[in-house]
């Protein structure tokens, strides 16, 4: 059985090259053009029914191992080896961001990290010009909430509003916890630039804000969700139009390799851990049970898919959508 498999193989090579010498002519193949280098920027939009929604991959990041302190070694290359992921203590996170266009309003949800966390973040700008959306022209910004890595790409690396005509949206828990002078005081030293990177991002929508609660409409087919645990004001934002829904569940999940499978695996940035994991175990079955559509700022880019139960859960990602 080896040999004929690799006969079959060293056959199927030999008829490609007579086909390409018969297409091509004599003589050797060059090269069209120089290999490009770098990755196409990442965009990809659905249609939730009249609602027209693009994921933007603003960059990922490398999350430790050693965040997710109930992490079991064993378990952990365990899972990286049956998903073909590198076996190390490093875990690939996306960081998406998602603009949702009414026809009537045009929003952003979350905005990306800019380079608040490092080089690997911050293209967000370049995403949304080859989208062909004007910062300009956007009417309002939604947070999640307020960590580094959703809210950094708000504002320009000089301190400016990154969207000038933008209202900021977040719930008001969020946003009186981190833009606290009290609070960036009393936090330890470690914790600090998280409120310094709240508070610098927040400040040039400050007469623009608008804080709300966790079930509230932010803009007509796009209402709020409470999802706390992560953070005082973590928000999920549901969009709807006819029979299409659509949850942006924020940081529900930070690592889709280890939570899935594990959804009582904290990560260490949740400000209530037991909270954090009882709103993803409640977000899991409410997605699994009602077939809902999800959207998640670390799940694979474009973030888009459903959730199964299997072995725990599991993130089944959309299938690639044709037409709008």
């Amino acid at each position: 059985m080896q040999m004929r498999r690799r006969q079959f193989l060293q056959a199927g090579v030999a008829a490609g090259a007579a086909l390409v010498g018969t297409a091509m002519g004599a003589g050797p193949i060059l090269a069209a053009q120089p290999k490009a280098g770098r990755q196409v920027p990442g965009i990809y939009r659905i249609a939730v029914g009249d609602i027209e929604v693009t994921a933007i991959l603003d960059g990922y990041i490398d999350l430790g191992v050693d965040l997710f302190p109930d992490a079991k070694a064993d378990e952990v290359e365990k899972l990286q080896l049956a998903n073909f992921a590198a076996v190390g203590d490093k875990l690939r996170a996306s960081v998406n961001c998602f603009v949702v266009n009414t026809g009537e309003k045009l929003a952003i949800v979350d905005d990306g990290g800019r380079n608040l966390l490092g080089p690997t973040m911050g293209d967000m700008p370049a995403g949304l010009a080859a989208a062909g959306i004007d910062p300009a022209a956007v009417d309002v910004v939604i947070a999640t909430h307020m960590h580094p890595d959703h809210i950094g790409g708000i504002t320009t690396k000089n301190g400016a509003a990154a969207f000038p005509n933008a209202e900021l949206v977040v719930h008001a828990d969020d946003w009186d916890f981190w833009m606290s002078p009290e609070n960036l005081a009393g936090a330890p030293d470690f914790f600090k630039p998280f409120f310094q990177a709240a508070q610098a991002a927040g400040t040039p929508y400050v007469k623009t804000v608008r804080k709300i609660g966790g079930d509230e409409e932010v803009i007509p087919g796009v209402r709020s969700m409470a999802l706390p645990g992560h953070t005082p004001g973590h928000t999920g934002f549901v969009v709807s139009s006819g029979a299409d829904t659509l949850l942006i569940w924020g940081d529900i999940v930070h690592s889709p390799l280890l939570q899935f499978a594990h959804p009582n695996w904290s990560i260490a940035f949740d400000s209530s851990p037991d909270l954090a994991i009882a709103t993803r175990r409640r977000v899991f079955d409410i997605a699994e049970t009602d077939r809902l559509l999800v959207a998640g700022m670390h799940l694979p880019f474009p973030g888009i898919g459903n959730v199964m139960r299997g072995g725990g859960f599991k993130f089944v990602p959309a299938s690639w959508t044709h037409t709008l």
